[in-house]
């Protein structure tokens, strides 16, 4: 490769990945609202079934507990990711001059 190929090659950047990040972030927001409108038609359908009009709070319930609990997966997969981002070679130096750090300002004995 010539140099201005090189040149080319380290000014390409990919061009979707923060619409896929943004489009991840998106996602978690939508899938609760999804999941609270999912309960709500669970409620509503209870409600027909039995004919007590209550029932549909169960429903309400159901939705908001699905919500949370895709805030706890999504919580779970970034937590996951960026404790594999600190474990790479390339910040272990950091880690280790932080940890340097925090013996030198530690109690002194005299």
């Amino acid at each position: 490769m010539d140099n201005k190929e090189q040149n080319k090659v380290k000014e390409e950047k990919p061009k979707f990945k923060p619409i896929i990040e943004a489009a991840d972030s998106l996602s978690l927001g939508i899938s609760m609202v999804v999941a609270v409108i999912l309960g709500v038609g669970i409620g509503y359908l209870l409600k027909n079934m039995t004919g007590i009009t209550w029932t549909i709070w169960i429903g309400v319930f159901i939705g908001i507990a699905a919500a949370f609990l895709n805030v706890f997966k999504a919580y779970k997969q970034q937590k996951e990711m960026y404790d594999d981002l600190a474990n790479e070679p390339r910040y272990a130096m950091k880690q280790k001059l932080d940890d340097d750090d925090d013996e030198e300002y530690g109690e002194k004995s005299y």
